[in-house]
């Protein structure tokens, strides 16, 4: 019996698409832990402290199965007093909420109108969902409203709007006041993606929908396993979604719920952000000494794309600055559309100045030889 899978992994290889795991070394330039807190020493406190009275190491089930802890209420009912929601709910992944919202919020005879360049758990979510869909060019906001105007002249009952508010791979920001203005404009639903913003962007933190949060028309998603450097999301949203989502979201009923520790850490987290908002200074201080080292990179967040174009040449660029101690990545297809390979330059506070220099030399010399 031959292996396909073989056959599978080496087309990749010939297309240089073929990934593969790597271990953890060099400056991080690749990671999205942007206010270094994975490694913060009074998060890291907060939990010896709860391991030390007992909290226990594992959640026993889904939060409908025994699995809902007094933790996971707390941080729940935390975030929703942080974020200025009415409600707030707590998962696994950003993953498996991008698939609860979109699989179980929209009904058929709905639309969800979304952004070409959403990121790969959101589109997951929307094509699981029953729903219609239909794509608007990128960061555009009078195309968003011609593709609700079809979908309203279409028959469409309500529209779900899905953007992301700081994009993953071009490190540019959503247009939310014109976005949210046309989701009002049509009687529209506006789902965000926070997960690069919550921690970094917005009023302390909060992310940038945070001037529309408590309006019965957004729902938010905040990762937590990035800028707040734990794992999990929340999402925040009216109370009342919320209740629907515990009563027929799939990956929310049939998942094991997030450890409590987890919980912990993540209002830990939160309160980090909060009280310490030196971090935020200092990351902004380094993302603009990074897009002045590399100015025509696109965006203004902190990630800063280095485009290349080619798949090959952008693993190979890649492979030589790994190799000179710097831990950047490529991105290539199908993450990113075909030509447009790039190494995702990702600032955090686990870099210095004077490791952005050295990149930057590095980066120089290699294309410019």
């Amino acid at each position: 019996m031959t292996n396909p899978f073989q056959h599978r992994l080496d087309a990749r290889s010939r297309l240089e698409q073929r990934r593969e795991l790597i271990p953890i070394e060099g400056i991080d330039f690749s990671s999205n832990d942007y206010l270094g807190l994975a490694h913060h020493d009074g998060i890291r406190q907060v939990l010896m402290e709860a391991l030390a009275t007992g909290v226990a190491l594992g959640s026993g089930g889904s939060r409908l199965l025994r699995g809902n802890h007094p933790e996971h209420e707390d941080l729940e009912s935390f975030a929703a007093d942080f974020f200025g929601s009415k409600g707030a709910l707590y998962m696994a992944t950003g993953y498996l909420a991008n698939v609860a919202l979109f699989t179980t919020l929209p009904e058929r005879g709905d639309v969800i109108v979304m952004d070409e360049l959403i990121h790969a758990s959101a589109k997951e979510g929307i094509h699981a969902s029953p729903v219609k869909r239909a794509k608007f060019a990128h960061n555009d906001a009078g195309a968003c409203e011609d593709a609700i105007e079809r979908a309203r002249a279409n028959g469409a009952k309500d529209v779900w709007i899905a953007v992301e508010s700081v994009y993953s791979m071009d490190g540019d920001v959503a247009p939310l006041d014109d976005v949210m203005a046309i989701a009002d404009r049509h009687g529209a639903y506006l789902i965000v993606d926070e997960a690069h913003a919550t921690g970094v962007h917005g009023p302390d933190g909060k992310g940038l929908s945070a001037q529309y949060e408590g309006r019965d028309n957004l729902i938010a998603l905040h990762t937590c396993g990035k800028a707040l450097g734990q794992a999990g999301a929340l999402v925040t949203l009216p109370a009342q979604m919320k209740d629907y989502i515990v009563n027929a979201a799939r990956s929310f009923i049939y998942t094991t719920a997030p450890t409590p520790l987890s919980a912990i850490a993540v209002k830990a987290a939160l309160k980090v952000v909060r009280d310490e908002p030196q971090r935020r200074e200092r990351l902004m201080d380094l993302v603009n000494h990074a897009r002045s080292l590399f100015p025509s990179a696109p965006g203004t967040a902190q990630i800063v794309p280095l485009m290349v174009g080619d798949d090959g040449a952008a693993f190979k660029l890649a492979k030589h600055l790994q190799a000179q101690g710097f831990d950047i990545r490529a991105i290539r297809t199908p993450t990113v559309p075909e030509g447009t390979a790039r190494l995702r330059l990702s600032v955090t506070l686990n870099a210095t100045e004077d490791n952005l220099n050295a990149l930057a030399r590095a980066y120089g010399e290699r294309t410019a030889a």
